[in-house]
């Protein structure tokens, strides 16, 4: 770096020589950040302060500098740059980049983000399994000596629809769970669900990393480095992973783990070819042999039953072409009705026999299955049918029970009996408490009945009624969320909607993370049918909850999906609010110039309607945008806008936002003064409306402007502020990141045990939290 002696060998340089792997040039990293420091006299400039000056985000380049992910070349060499490397420094590092490049090898660093409870995700095991004894034991022989692989082993369960391949799956991972202690992954791929489009990798792999408990703020922006991290969190573990349903191996690839140790069994209706190609087992699933289908059926209705009508029992198993799907569906409306003679309902069922609708594939076995269906529903009450026909217009992937009731309009003490009916027969599954799913065959079922016997004016006012269930209750969920967020205007829900009930913050984020699938399934149902008001708005009520959980793909995708039903409407607010939410995805995402084309977007329509509020807003929104791409100056401008208007329409507390974004943005430019004068005003503001998240991060703000010119004193007692504040909020990644800058300060004070106090405190929450930046702050102590 500047102002070394000439004929000494610069440090990165001979370190680079060593660099074999990402973490390798990460810890490059972190020492160049710290000489750049001490060539200033001066603290390592933050995360946050990287991010003000590179235009990045604070997530990415935790990243980059714990060895997550690698940085891009273009990336790589800004900031070297920014951290003062000399050119030798620059052109060996550039060389090492390249070369942990060109190995491929990205593992997670230490204090890596895992769940402190392994993930549990299997679904319930099959109740009363039976058969299959061939392919169990093809399964085991997966394992070595009864231990997990040494290598990774990928399995291929292919068959039919309804012949059983999630059943084996899901029950040969219960039998052999306590081999793979690091966990147990489930995803169902939707690969051929009839009431929506398969699940995109990215959610998968998104779904993977919650349960590994990686916090929002630590996700990864681009899909290659979430998959990074994925395989990186299987690295060294013996993690058992359940791909079921896949509709290729496209959707299944990015899914496997890269780990010995690990095994990963994939289902699907497909013969993923290849996959096996590719080295993975196949298990290929037929239709039981007729002594297991008769094993199945004395299991379900006993011995003394079956041995005493044995003709009968043939003519079902017939009848059922031998499926699991079937036999199960058949056997629970025998077991219902102990007293009916089983000949009775075998010459039920052959009458049943082509009655069916014309769904499926001639040819295929699943569609025989059709007549079993039509057996059982026929055996069903008025009411039970009914409901069972509506559930073919939900959208799925399951669904709760008030939402069933709102569904079909009756109260939910109603519906309950109703759905026991439904899962007495096997047409439902209650996988867990008060949630029900049902197979896609069963689905596909159910709608095409509705088609066929409910009046399409029926039909839409049921879609209407869950369409509305779902958004009164994403709305008042919301609210708890952020209480500060501007109210949208909802017509009342439809007679015979049963909102579900959500009364604290808690419960909100429960419902969202139990619903979140089924949301992104309604928003797409919503403008398949062309509820447009449903369409914009529903995607307004999640916008809070992404952003919070990290789920910015999900936001842009129902974003996108919003201003399109707000466009056919003509509904300028909508389009206005949407573009905002849209913008907040693309910077979540790092796409910043999309972010500042949709504000630019917003502010012309809030112009158009005179709303000042929606203005200021966005120019808030945009300054801190520009603020990350490191245009302080025209952020500036933008967060002076925003405070005029907020002064003009009298709203104190988005006044008190603004002005503490103009202190901040005043440090970045190196007016710490400034800084001071515009943070007080700031302050005092979000004392007097009650807004203790923003008093802290104000206190936060002064605790920097203070440190910067050099007060101390002043600097520690307003981080001491913050952290106390941040500690009543229960928000502990914020508590770490100002306890840290606390210990900088009491650093550069001359009390290095005051700092190693402060450091520590924060270590030990990153720690807990398993976020990256415990890297820095443990470099930090040991420095």
């Amino acid at each position: 770096m500047a102002g070394r002696a000439g004929d000494q060998t610069p440090e990165a340089v001979w370190r680079a020589t060593a660099v074999a792997t990402v973490q390798d040039l990460a810890g490059v990293l972190r020492q160049l950040r710290r000489s750049e420091a001490r060539q200033r006299g001066d603290s390592p400039l933050t995360y946050r302060e990287l991010a003000a000056r590179t235009g990045w985000s604070y997530s990415i380049i935790s990243e980059y500098f714990a060895g997550t992910v690698l940085a891009p070349t273009d990336r790589f060499d800004v900031l070297v740059r920014l951290l003062g490397a000399s050119q030798a420094e620059q052109r060996a590092l550039a060389t090492a980049r390249d070369r942990v490049e060109e190995r491929g090898r990205r593992r997670q660093p230490t204090g890596r983000a895992v769940a402190d409870v392994p993930p549990r995700q299997l679904p319930a095991d099959v109740n009363g399994f039976t058969g299959r004894t061939a392919q169990l034991a093809d399964l085991d022989a997966l394992l070595t000596h009864g231990r997990p692989p040494s290598a990774l082993v990928i399995c291929a369960v292919t068959g039919t629809a309804g012949v059983g391949k999630t059943a084996i799956a899901v029950h040969w991972a219960h039998r052999v769970r306590g081999r793979f202690p690091d966990g147990q992954l489930y995803v169902n791929l939707r690969g051929f669900d009839p009431a929506g489009s398969p699940m995109n990798p990215a959610e998968a792999v998104r779904l993977f990393l919650d349960a590994f408990a990686v916090p929002p703020d630590r996700m990864p922006v681009s899909l290659d480095a979430q998959e990074a991290l994925y395989r990186s969190l299987l690295a060294d573990r013996r993690v058992l992973v359940v791909l079921d349903n896949a509709r290729d191996a496209g959707q299944v690839r990015p899914l496997l783990p890269g780990a010995p140790g690990c095994l990963a069994v994939v289902t699907s209706r497909n013969q993923l070819t290849s996959l096996v190609a590719g080295g993975a087992h196949r298990i290929q699933l037929e239709p039981l042999p007729t002594a297991e289908a008769l094993d199945l059926m004395t299991r379900r209705l006993g011995a003394a039953r079956v041995a005493g009508e044995p003709d009968a029992v043939d003519t079902i198993v017939a009848s059922c072409v031998c499926l699991p799907l079937a036999l199960t569906v058949v056997a629970a409306r025998a077991a219902a009705h102990p007293r009916f003679p089983l000949q009775a309902l075998a010459a039920e069922l052959r009458r049943s026999r082509g009655a069916g609708l014309d769904a499926f594939d001639r040819g295929d076995p699943a569609a025989d299955v059709r007549a079993v269906f039509s057996w059982s529903y026929h055996a069903l009450s008025v009411h039970a049918a009914g409901l069972f026909r509506l559930l073919g217009l939900h959208p799925g992937p399951d669904l709760a029970a008030a939402a069933a009731a709102s569904l079909a309009g009756i109260p939910i003490g109603q519906v309950r009996p109703l759905l026991a009916e439904l899962a007495g027969l096997h047409l439902i599954e209650e996988h867990s408490p008060g949630r029900y799913g049902l197979h896609d065959l069963l689905r596909a079922y159910a709608a095409e009945l509705a088609g066929a016997h409910d009046p399409a004016a029926e039909r839409t006012a049921a879609v209407h009624r869950m369409l509305d269930h779902y958004l009164h209750t994403a709305y008042a969920a919301d609210r708890l969320l952020n209480p500060q967020r501007d109210p949208i205007t909802l017509s009342p829900p439809r007679p015979d909607v049963t909102p579900e009930a959500v009364t604290d913050r808690g419960q909100a984020m429960a419902w969202f993370t139990a619903e979140h699938r089924v949301l992104l399934a309604v928003v797409e149902r919503a403008a398949g049918a062309r509820f447009d008001s449903h369409g914009w708005q529903l995607p307004w009520t999640l916008a809070d909850f992404f952003h919070l959980r990290g789920h910015y793909r999900d936001l842009a995708t129902t974003q996108s999906a919003a201003l399109r039903a707000a466009r056919r409407l003509g509904d300028l607010p909508g389009q206005a609010h949407t573009h905002r939410s849209l913008a907040s995805a693309y910077d979540g995402l790092g796409r910043y110039d999309d972010a500042r084309a949709q504000l630019e977007q917003a502010i012309g329509l809030y112009g158009e309607l005179g709303d000042h509020t929606g203005q200021a807003h966005t120019h808030l929104n945009l300054g801190s945008v520009l603020g990350r791409q490191g245009r302080h100056r025209d952020a500036l401008e933008h967060a002076q806008r925003a405070l005029d208007l907020y002064r003009a329409a009298q709203r104190r507390a988005w006044q008190a936002r603004s002005l503490d974004a103009i202190g901040w943005l005043h440090a970045q430019l190196g007016d710490h003064e400034r800084a001071l004068t515009y943070c007080e005003q700031a302050l005092t503001l979000h004392q007097e409306v009650g807004d203790r998240h923003g008093e802290a991060e104000t206190w936060d703000s002064l605790g920097y402007a203070h440190h910067h010119l050099g007060r101390h004193q002043q600097a520690v007692a307003c981080y001491q502020h913050a952290v106390d504040l941040y500690r009543d909020l229960g928000d502990r990644f914020n508590e770490a990141g100002t306890l840290s800058n606390l210990g900088d300060t009491h650093h550069a004070a001359g009390n290095p045990g005051s700092a190693r106090v402060a450091w520590q405190g924060a270590l030990a929450i990153l720690d807990e939290l398993g976020h990256t930046d415990a890297c820095e702050v443990r470099a930090k102590l040991r420095s």
